[in-house]
């Protein structure tokens, strides 16, 4: 079997320690590096506790041990040395981005592929902060990255394309199915949906239309029904294309196209809100029912991966060859 490349992750925050967690079950050795010193104590922690619900899941065959052998956790970043790509995951500061690609890149060779795990900050700015742009792009993954099928692979203005194609490729083994992003814009794909969504749906909460709680349910079994199985397009060639096109000419004029940050979420992050993190967030909570959300949110992590293997991408392609 082919030797896999030695993979860097530097931060290892929440979504750093499950973005290792999927490469060492991808069998990279993986090098990942704590910028700050509590990272030393969590994170081998927390990529344990991912191994062990992942082996009692089925994701993997073999005890904790046997992955946890091929990473190696350190505040050294000279130790990247044998790294053939790199993944930052730090803080969206650019200044503190700066400063971690210029350790990253002083420990690794010239050929090595540099990435970010930016989903705020475009490819292109982030860039021209290394010395060597045309082998840096954006990798945007979800959390749980050990769990997910989810990643974009993002060119800059100035990265090389058969960079781009090596990482999509090699991000197969992950078990992703890759977005390949060819051009760079803020927030990438996924993101510019999401938020488009989430501006309308405090549009209609601030303006008396339906409640938070109103407007997660239509979420959870409208969209959140289907899109395990397919995307905005082919949803629409499932349901009727010209029903879309209809509907389009009359309420795309009522969307809100606010660029403001709207005033619900501005009050309570200013009222100290960090969501089921600080048991306070658009809903409310006791800290057990917040405690209960964040491990409810895990099961449902791995079921519903369960539900969306039996229908990747190609699956009509495959039930067509089978044939």
């Amino acid at each position: 079997m082919e030797k896999k490349i030695t993979v860097g992750v530097v931060g290892l925050g929440l979504m750093g320690c499950s973005i290792t967690t999927c490469l060492i079950m991808a069998d990279h050795p993986v090098i990942a590096v704590a910028p700050i010193p509590v990272d030393m104590i969590t994170a081998l922690e927390r990529v344990t506790t991912h191994l062990v619900r992942s082996r009692e899941e089925g994701l993997i065959d073999k005890d904790p041990d046997f992955y946890l052998r091929n990473l190696t956790i350190t505040e050294d970043y000279k130790k990247l040395a044998p790294c053939g790509l790199v993944i930052e995951c730090t803080l969206e500061n650019l200044e503190i981005k700066k400063n971690v690609f210029d350790k990253i890149e002083s420990a690794i060779s010239n050929d090595a592929l540099l990435t970010s795990n930016t989903s705020a900050i475009p490819i292109s700015i982030l860039q021209k902060q290394t010395k060597h742009p045309q082998r840096f792009f954006g990798l945007h993954w979800a959390e749980p990255s050990h769990t997910t099928r989810f990643l974009e692979v993002i060119c800059g203005d100035e990265s090389d394309a058969s960079g781009g194609e090596l990482l999509y490729s090699i991000s197969q083994g992950w078990g992703k199915e890759p977005t390949l992003v060819r051009k760079d814009i803020r927030g990438f794909i996924t993101n510019r949906l999401m938020y488009a969504m989430y501006r309308e749906a405090f549009y209609l909460v601030e303006n008396g239309y339906a409640t938070v709680e109103d407007v997660d349910r239509a979420c959870r079994n409208n969209p959140g029904y289907w899109m395990t199985l397919c995307g905005v397009f082919r949803w629409m060639d499932l349901t009727g294309v010209q029903a879309y096109h209809a509907v389009m000419k009359d309420l795309f004029p009522t969307l809100c196209n606010d660029t403001k940050v709207p005033k619900l979420i501005d009050d309570i992050v200013k009222d100290g809100a960090k969501g089921v993190a600080n048991a306070h967030g658009f809903h409310q909570y006791t800290p057990e029912e917040a405690k209960l959300w964040e491990e409810t949110f895990k099961d449902f992590s791995y079921k519903i991966r369960d539900l969306a293997l039996q229908y990747p991408a190609d699956v009509v392609k495959r039930k067509l060859e089978d044939k």
